[in-house]
């Protein structure tokens, strides 16, 4: 956890949901949900399909109703908030429809205009138009019609769509499906901008688990109706597979070592070989081998005797 983030750990979170629950018809999809987002956190919420990770975040974006349990986002009950909690709140769906005549500049600062009300001397709205558009990268782009933009160049006006309010909690779905490689590592920037320097709340889905590894203080892995593993993904690999492995050579000699405490054994290994080590690898549980392994564990549970599947 950052610095930031051990001074905010004592505020009110920015979510804070305590049994969650959510049926359809006779379908069980949330059984249980409790989670926490602390305020400037980047959390990635990972499931498998129909796990009920759109449906919570539905939930918490105010635009459906749980069946049972206690939601705050932002210190309010989402379902109930009015237009000033709303004005709060950062939205980046998967995709929506564009204006495909209008052009970038123009619809930013035609959205732009719906935060000026709730401006205030310490947080003011929204983003000044050209600032935004350098930061998501359009700024060439700019007064070109969407509808002729690249799906990259409408994905990144979709960020800019989602954060131009100045938003202190961000929801984003699949943020960078469809970027390429320089747009994404632009995007991982942005986000990390947002919340070290901004102080921005995010909460984001994605099946790029390297994206995840990379972007999130925490990951959360909602799987059989419920938050199956919460924690760093150090932390979530070292729950799965606590034992490293260490690889090492001197000269045309190679060596393997399975260990619970690598940097003491990394520091005896020079301290006994120096110079003389040619090689050295540390090798970890990648957080695709935990991800899997937790998921897996949570359906093998549920499909056992006397457990009811739950799946959406």
């Amino acid at each position: 956890m950052s610095p930031d983030l051990d001074r905010k750990a004592g505020s009110e979170p920015a979510i804070r949901v305590r049994g969650l629950q959510m049926t359809y018809g006779e379908q069980a999809v949330l059984t249980g949900v409790d989670l926490d987002v602390r305020v400037g956190e980047v959390v990635c919420l990972l499931g498998p399909n129909g796990a009920g990770k759109t449906t919570t975040i539905e939930i918490l974006e105010g635009f459906r109703l749980p069946s049972a349990g206690e939601v705050r986002v932002l210190g309010e009950d989402p379902a109930r908030a009015g237009e000033a909690w709303r004005a709060r709140v950062g939205v980046v769906l998967q995709s929506w429809r564009d204006h495909a005549r209008w052009t970038p500049r123009r619809l930013l600062a035609q959205l732009g205009d719906y935060f000026t009300p709730w401006s205030t001397p310490e947080h003011p709205r929204p983003y000044e138009v050209d600032m935004l558009l350098e930061t998501v990268g359009l700024t060439e782009h700019a007064d070109r019609k969407i509808g002729t933009l690249s799906g990259g160049q409408r994905r990144r006006l979709d960020v800019a769509v989602g954060i131009i309010g100045r938003p202190e909690l961000l929801f984003l779905d699949e943020p960078t499906a469809g970027f390429d490689p320089q747009a994404r590592r632009d995007f991982h920037e942005l986000v990390h901008r947002l919340s070290d320097l901004e102080g921005t709340s995010i909460l984001l889905t994605t099946h790029d688990l390297a994206e995840a590894e990379k972007l999130a203080d925490r990951i959360l892995i909602l799987s059989g109706g419920r938050i199956v593993a919460d924690g760093s993904a150090d932390e979530l690999t070292r729950q799965v597979a606590g034992t490293a492995e260490v690889r090492w050579a001197c000269g045309a000699d190679r060596f393997v070592h399975p260990t619970d405490d690598v940097v003491p054994f990394v520091r005896r290994l020079f301290e006994e070989h120096g110079d003389e080590l040619t090689d050295l690898e540390v090798r970890r549980a990648s957080l695709e081998d935990t991800y899997l392994a937790m998921v897996q564990r949570t359906e093998s549970r549920a499909t056992e005797p006397g457990l009811q599947e739950v799946a959406r």
